[in-house]
């Protein structure tokens, strides 16, 4: 049915709008064969030959031609042209791969391998069903954020209830972002429990360090207990609270939050599973590698 739909709009936006619509696969088959015909050419070539010669090229991989833009000097990726036929798949695998991302992100992600009109991006966000179902997020104004300079200068935990949907013992999500650089790690918990916490945070600060500051907007209990647990079985960390429910430095890791619960569900839904303790691994891997 989205497949229906996107192709029903593009077409309508391809006709009220003077623009050139893509390639079909028979016209890139068509083009394919003139660039390799007009390559061995000896006689004058024709002005359609000399303009398909400096416009595109032919790449070859395992056997099968590709019609590329032929890249200038400057330029080192090779951009594949989709054909009509193609860009709803091809568009829908990027948008699965970048958790269902918006305009840019996904944009961002396709521009590195192929050349596909903003337009059908566009309309293909406009049908999409997933991303429909979003919860839309009520984002407050930051006045004064508080900033940090360095990797590991501040940490942010939270944790996200996923009670209503167990993964067997799993019932919550914890989420650390690095307030710097926005990196994130996941891990699936099975409680809230300041132990279980700070044993998943001690994982992740022998893999990248341990923070200076560490704050979350669970309270400056929660907080404390987590890093008397940390020191515990790390003796030699060193870690002071931030300020607990401090809006201006917290709105960072919300809506992190919410980008995760987001990419969580539109995975569960595209692989039709339950297991979302397996998919929090490729959300992690997803809003780590993602232009925004």
């Amino acid at each position: 049915m989205e497949k229906v739909l996107f192709y029903e709009k593009l077409q309508e936006y391809y006709v009220t709008k003077p623009k050139k619509k893509p390639f079909s696969q028979d016209e890139q088959i068509q083009m394919i064969t003139e660039i390799e015909a007009a390559k061995t050419k000896t006689c004058t070539k024709t002005r359609r030959e000399y303009y398909l010669l400096a416009t595109y090229t032919v790449f070859k991989v395992a056997g099968q031609n590709f019609l590329i833009y032929k890249p200038t000097e400057n330029e080192e990726n090779i951009r594949y042209i989709v054909s009509y036929e193609d860009l709803y798949d091809k568009i829908k695998s990027f948008h699965i791969n970048t958790g269902h991302g918006g305009n840019v992100k996904l944009r961002m992600a396709i521009q590195k391998e192929y050349y596909i009109p903003r337009p059908a991006i566009e309309i293909f966000l406009t049908v999409c069903q997933t991303c429909s179902c979003k919860k839309s997020m009520n984002r407050k104004l930051v006045i004064k954020p508080i900033t940090s300079n360095d990797f590991n200068e501040r940490g942010q935990v939270d944790l996200i209830d996923f009670q209503s949907v167990p993964d067997g013992k799993y019932k919550w999500i914890l989420n650390y972002q690095d307030h710097n650089t926005k990196f994130i790690s996941l891990r699936p918990m099975e409680s809230k429990m300041a132990i279980e916490v700070s044993t998943h945070l001690l994982s992740i600060f022998l893999t990248f360090g341990a923070p200076s500051i560490l704050q979350s907007d669970n309270g400056r209990e929660f907080v404390n207990c987590v890093i008397d647990e940390l020191k515990q079985l790390w003796p030699e960390c060193v870690i002071i609270h931030g300020r607990p429910r401090h809006p201006q430095s917290q709105g960072s890791i919300e809506r992190a939050n919410q980008d995760v619960e987001n990419m969580l569900r539109a995975w569960m839904q595209d692989n039709v599973s339950q297991r979302w303790s397996i998919g929090l691994q490729f959300v992690q891997w997803q809003k780590n590698y993602s232009y925004l």
